[in-house]
């Protein structure tokens, strides 16, 4: 909410009128004009963009007035850059004006400017010509150009790069591919050094060359990893020029196929005489510029590498070190889904890197590119793989679950590639024990990340054992943090809660339970026989920030396991996994509010299965009726217990499945006859509650549903509902508190009682056919509306 005085102010802005803000214009027209621009002309701006960003609507500037701010976008003041572009943010470009792109100054733009022009372009032809004078300003020498436009022109170009890429024709192509190779490999290698004092002699303002980061003089071309005391404008351009090279190798090649044909034909014939020619030639200044460029790039790469074996001496030189190992191999990932060929060149390169950095879990986020590269062409290289997923699925999620930073690196590569890793490493689903860990430890950042990974991981195979995964995950997420705690707090000091579970966690009784919970593969059983047990030990953990906020992403992801599932999976699967949702039913880890949500899961998904396959309900009714007869499940589990005997009532029918026969109604009927008996009369346990209405009319309704399908049972419904209408008249009774209750439960149990009556017409209302349930009168030619549809076409479409 905004304060007193902000509200006025937005309101004084909203309700200015239109003579007002024309003469406002004026004056600030005026007032741009002057050379010294004060504190007067700040405050005029900050009122500009209040009055333009207050409305709904754009206004339109006048032509003058938009000119001139436009220009002070390029003002040396960084306050007037931000306030210009900002006040021109909330106009649209001038309809009648259009910004000539031609007359820009490349030296004078700066990120808020370039921004501006990028955002208010309206076409790729308006940003054509912008493109081109970048690209000139680029081609131009150093002699020819302030040092800084270059600077500040190539992450200009990078930024169009990135939005229109089709913006760059082929000549830009060329053109900028030769600078590319200028600044990365030829690059000077000595060092500027600061001009010395009055008595610094012209010896010690000697160039000196550039040094490694473990202190060693340089004894090659210069790179990202070679530090100095200040380094030379070509070097600056050669560390940005390493930033941009990933991207523009990425995008230059579409860029190409969306301009020329021609040369992605040369491409596929002669791609590997090129590559040969590359690496066999001692100079590769004959090349095209784009194969130029692509050799140069594979050099570069190769160079960083061998420097990141340097011990540095500083610790922020060994993360430099890290993050240009990435991006290093990123590019020569690049380069190798562009020109095939060259995988054989890089693929050492890349293998003697993981072997030295595998060992080391420090470097996990170095070893992922790796793994997407060996993804990419471990098949072409013919190299097993089977290390590499090893280390990545099991060792990662295991060890350094913990690494948030690394998780969100790590579910990225995975969505990334989620089409290719079942096909490509068909282990990659026995690990989802392993990979559910991240989201056990921190569930509220990863949530939606599973949301897309988790339809992945569901398969025939491993359904079941994923479903009780995804019911433990509490468990799992309370296990990683004793699984901390251990490490952290020594055995001989008492913990200052008593933790119970820590103690029960370093336990060797129970070391098995935790370890379950802790597998990496799947495949080592679908879940443990003592899981009460291993919900008593993490009682204390159930009000655990950790372990509650994991609790609610378990219904959004059973969710999607059962959608998935549903389309994969035959009934001999399905009748499996109902049977799970009413074991695991009351084998829940205490959290609050957690049980409740994970039954109605259950419930929805369960009236969804049988109303697809409605033979489950047979073969699962020997299940379906024990748990429909348990009492206690009535007033403990009443959404599951509410469902499970609609379905009993709906689908144990002849015509849902030919198998059903009387004796399956018969012990259906006596099984909820009996709970409906118990419950209702008498009250209920001590300290318990009432059943819910609902509970109460759902059992009627099934048994009514059942006795119209077995006309030897309707005089024993019609015998308890007239004395459930006879015991009522008292007025209240013990298992039913509330009077507008009992009124409903009586008025749908009359209702019952009346369809009864009549055999017929109850079997017609309670189990209507298909037909009924189902209609398609717009195909029934015995019923008028298919006749007033056809009339009604004849009369709206045209002769």
């Amino acid at each position: 909410m905004f304060s007193h005085g902000s509200e006025s102010l937005i309101k004084q802005a909203r309700d200015i009128q239109e003579p007002e803000l024309q003469k406002f214009y004026s004056r600030l027209t005026k007032l741009l004009q002057g050379k010294d621009l004060g504190l007067e002309a700040v405050d005029s701006l900050q009122r500009l963009h209040l009055i333009l960003s207050a409305t709904k609507f754009t206004r339109k500037l006048p032509p003058e007035l938009h000119t001139r701010l436009f220009a002070l976008t390029s003002s040396p003041s960084e306050q007037l850059q931000i306030l210009s572009s900002a006040v021109l943010r909330e106009t649209l470009p001038l309809c009648d004006q259009e910004v000539n792109y031609t007359q820009i100054t490349p030296s004078l733009l700066n990120t808020h400017a370039s921004g501006l022009l990028l955002s208010q372009a309206s076409s790729t032809t308006t940003l054509s010509p912008f493109c081109a004078q970048l690209v000139r300003s680029l081609e131009n020498r150093h002699s020819e150009a302030p040092s800084h436009s270059q600077t500040h022109t190539l992450p200009i170009l990078n930024s169009v790069l990135t939005h229109s890429p089709e913006c760059l024709t082929e000549e830009h192509v060329s053109v900028l591919s030769k600078k590319l190779v200028d600044w990365l490999r030829y690059a000077s290698i000595t060092q500027v050094t600061s001009p010395g004092g009055f008595f610094s002699g012209s010896r010690s303002r000697q160039p000196g060359p550039i040094a490694e980061l473990d202190g060693t003089v340089s004894g090659d071309f210069f790179t990202v990893l070679c530090v100095g005391l200040s380094f030379t404008d070509d070097q600056w351009m050669n560390v940005y020029s390493f930033s941009m090279l990933r991207n523009w190798l990425l995008t230059y090649y579409s860029v190409s196929n969306c301009n020329t044909t021609g040369d992605t034909d040369d491409r596929s014939v002669d791609g590997s005489v090129i590559s040969m020619v590359s690496a066999t030639s001692s100079s590769s200044r004959l090349l095209p510029p784009k194969e130029r460029l692509r050799e140069k790039s594979f050099q570069y790469c190769q160079r960083v590498i061998e420097q990141s074996d340097r011990k540095a001496q500083k610790r922020a030189d060994a993360e430099l070190q890290k993050a240009c190992l990435v991006e290093a191999v990123c590019i020569l990932d690049a380069l190798c889904l562009e020109d095939c060929s060259l995988v054989y060149r890089v693929f050492p390169c890349v293998k003697a890197l993981y072997g030295r950095l595998s060992s080391d879990l420090s470097y996990a986020r170095v070893l992922l590119p790796i793994a997407q590269f060996y993804l990419n062409h471990g098949e072409m290289a013919a190299v097993d793989c089977e290390a590499m997923w090893q280390l990545v699925f099991s060792r990662f999620p295991a060890e350094l679950f913990n690494d948030s930073l690394l998780a969100h690196e790590f579910l990225r590569f995975i969505r990334q590639n989620i089409q290719n890793l079942p096909l490509k490493v068909p282990q990659y689903t026995r690990f989802f024990p392993n990979l559910l860990k991240l989201l056990a430890w921190d569930s509220p950042t990863l949530v939606d990340d599973y949301v897309d990974l988790l339809p992945s991981m569901v398969t025939t195979g491993t359904a079941v054992e994923l479903l009780h995964t995804l019911l433990d995950l509490p468990c799992l997420s309370a296990t990683l943090v004793l699984q901390q705690r251990s490490v952290l707090l020594p055995i001989t000091e008492p913990s200052a809660r008593g933790l119970q579970a820590l103690d029960a966690f370093r336990n060797p009784n129970f070391r098995g339970l935790f370890l379950f919970l802790l597998r990496g593969e799947a495949g080592s059983g679908d879940t443990i026989d003592r899981l009460s047990v291993l919900h008593e030990l993490l009682a204390e953990s159930a009000d655990w920030p950790r372990v509650v906020q994991c609790a609610q992403t378990v219904p959004v992801l059973l969710h999607i396991f059962f959608n998935t599932i549903i389309k994969v999976a035959d009934e001999k699967l399905l009748a499996q996994l109902i049977l799970v949702q009413l074991e695991r039913s009351s084998l829940l880890l205490n959290v609050p509010n957690y049980m409740n949500e994970i039954h109605r899961v259950f419930s929805y998904h369960l009236l969804k299965l049988c109303k697809l396959h409605p033979s489950l309900v047979v073969d699962q009714s020997h299940d379906l009726l024990e748990f429909a007869g348990t009492t206690s499940n009535v007033y403990n589990k009443e959404e599951l217990y509410t469902h499970v005997v609609w379905v009993l009532g709906e689908y144990l029918s002849l015509s849902c499945d030919s198998r059903c026969s009387v004796r399956h109604i018969t012990s259906c009927f006596e099984a909820l006859e009996a709970v409906l008996f118990e419950i209702t009369s008498s009250a209920p346990p001590p300290g318990g509650v009432c059943p819910n209405p609902r509970v109460v009319t759902t059992l009627m309704s099934a048994l009514a549903k059942l006795a119209s399908r077995s006309h030897d049972l309707i005089p024993r419904v019609s015998l308890f509902l007239s004395k459930l209408r006879t015991s009522s008249r008292g007025g209240s009774v013990s298992w039913c508190s509330d009077e507008d209750d009992l009124v409903a439960i009586v008025t749908r149990g009359e209702e019952l009682w009346s369809l009864l009556k009549t055999p017929g017409v109850a079997q017609s209302v309670l189990t209507p056919p298909a037909h009924v349930t189902k209609p398609q009168w717009h195909r029934d030619t015995n019923v008028a509306a298919p006749l007033q549809l056809r009339t009604l076409t004849r009369l709206t479409q045209p002769q």
